[in-house]
């Protein structure tokens, strides 16, 4: 649990926003364009970035396919056919709409 002298106090827009500090961005190594898990805990919400570094250290963590589980590769592989998907699905959207 972090000391009490690392907490910062941050605010939400109405989207549900929140700006990271830069000096956690940075020790986290996050950047414009990264992603992150968000998981519901019993002491509330936890934000935890995707990097580089994060997957190299997940590596061997997932389970096997012959647990009947999909592989972290497998997850990771389908997580970025969605957003593909909705990238698609955006850039669809803003080429429908009429000039202004």
């Amino acid at each position: 649990m972090p000391s009490p002298s690392n907490k910062t106090e941050v605010r939400f827009t109405t989207k549900g926003q929140v700006v990271i500090p830069a000096k956690l961005r940075q020790k986290y190594l996050i950047t414009e364009g990264t992603q992150a898990v968000v998981e519901e805990t019993a002491d509330g919400i936890l934000l935890r970035p995707i990097t580089a570094w994060s997957i190299k250290r997940a590596r061997g963590l997932a389970k096997s396919p012959s647990e009947g589980k999909s592989t972290f590769a497998q997850d990771w592989a389908q997580h970025k056919r969605r957003e593909i998907e909705l990238e698609e699905a955006k850039y669809a959207r803003l080429s429908t709409r009429r000039p202004r």
